[in-house]
């Protein structure tokens, strides 16, 4: 089997998607604008061959390198990258070279574009938020406005996390956000939901069988984060609430998640909301069919004592998974400082309080600081209130 694993550099565990597949006998094929010389010794053991190219971004020196690949080995049998920025890229090259394992260019736009999301959350019986694709006019914005009321959130149709996404709550809001927003990009308008942000995460095989399945909860939405700076913090459940599994199944079900990582986000309503649910309901926000972001799959390995690189990697060879899904020991929390706020207690001081349940410790790169924080601590407890005490301690200001 021939595997081309695109960008394994960044994020900087992504090694270990290609460690999984080297151990069963997967020649892996790597991609990147890194320098070799600069790649972790991990990584360099992970892959049989590395191809630089100046720039990722450049899909004439990355449809070469498959090209090179493709002469000196034969067949590409699959093409990843895992990583949600390169969906595209990956189905136009499965579309150039024929790769059948994953989506192409004529398939991925239902897990791409918010607004064809929307189609297979209700394919799967899974309520979603009212929509309307921005046009130029301020008055076809106002009408949909008159149908869900204020506010509303307005983010790119095709776009990665929360970026460009504003909460617009007045007339004078709306009418800056036509004067001033990109017309060369398509954005989508949505009701607000009061809701918690809950996900649904874990590899499924080519039948849509779930081989692996966790989840994770983020009280402060993800938008505040990036947009007001907020501190992030967000924890994964040792049982996984029964509604937002059998949501999260449904939903796995009706997208196109045959062979993949899947990443299901879902709002639990906190109010009840005219037209769209009740209090508690569960309502279908996106769905990204890679690993959640940041250094999430390693949260699952401590979480569940698990190899969760593996198991993707046995997916992919062997169509199945090794996970015990009676087995859940901990939860697994995520929180994160900023350079910009003052905190009661020193780094030092929570590391020593909490040195027996600290799992992993960095400094987070500044692509991913302004969405995930600057200075990360993931610690894994058996209750949910020690998590909540940790986070306390950790992220509280002066």
């Amino acid at each position: 089997m021939n595997f081309v694993f695109i960008s394994p550099n960044f994020p900087k565990s992504y090694w270990n998607f290609c460690r999984g597949l080297k151990n069963n006998g997967v020649n892996t094929l790597a991609i990147g604008d890194e320098e070799y010389d600069n790649l972790s010794d991990e990584l360099k053991n992970s892959i049989h061959e590395y191809y630089k190219v100046s720039s990722l971004e450049n899909y004439d020196e990355v449809y070469r390198a498959c090209a090179f690949f493709t002469f000196k080995y034969g067949h590409i049998d699959w093409l990843e990258s895992n990583n949600e920025y390169w969906l595209l890229r990956d189905a136009k090259l499965r579309t150039d070279f024929n790769i059948n394992t994953g989506l192409k260019e004529d398939r991925i736009g239902g897990i791409k574009y918010k607004s064809q999301m929307k189609e297979f959350y209700k394919k799967a019986g899974v309520l979603t938020a009212r929509y309307h694709i921005v046009t130029p006019y301020y008055e076809d914005g106002k009408k949909f406005i008159a149908e869900v009321g204020y506010p509303v959130v307005v983010k790119p149709n095709n776009g990665v996390g929360a970026a460009a996404t504003y909460k617009l709550s007045n007339d004078e809001e709306l009418q800056y956000f036509y004067a001033t927003h990109d017309k060369n990009v398509e954005y989508i308008m949505e009701e607000f939901v009061n809701g918690e942000l809950l996900s649904y995460d874990g590899i499924a095989n080519s039948n849509k069988d779930i081989v692996f399945e966790t989840a994770h909860a983020y009280p402060v939405p993800i938008m505040d984060i990036v947009n007001y700076q907020k501190d992030t913090s967000y924890y994964s459940y040792r049982e996984i609430p029964e509604d937002l599994k059998l949501a999260g199944q449904k939903t796995v079900k009706s997208f196109d998640t045959n062979s993949r990582f899947f990443h299901c986000e879902f709002f639990r309503l906190l109010e009840d909301k005219s037209g769209l649910g009740n209090k508690g309901d569960i309502v279908g926000l996106e769905v990204n069919m890679r690993p959640p972001g940041g250094y999430t799959p390693d949260m699952m390995n401590f979480a569940n004592d698990i190899d969760v690189y593996q198991i993707w990697a046995d997916m992919i060879v062997y169509d199945r998974g090794n996970f015990d899904k009676n087995s859940r020991p901990y939860h697994c929390i995520f929180a994160a400082r900023r350079d910009a706020h003052n905190y009661l207690y020193p780094y030092e001081e929570v590391v020593r309080k909490y040195r027996d349940n600290i799992v992993m410790e960095e400094r987070m790169p500044d692509v991913l600081a302004g969405a995930m924080g600057n200075d990360m601590i993931t610690a894994r407890f058996k209750t949910l209130d020690e998590c909540f005490e940790f986070e306390n301690i950790y992220l509280k200001q002066r």
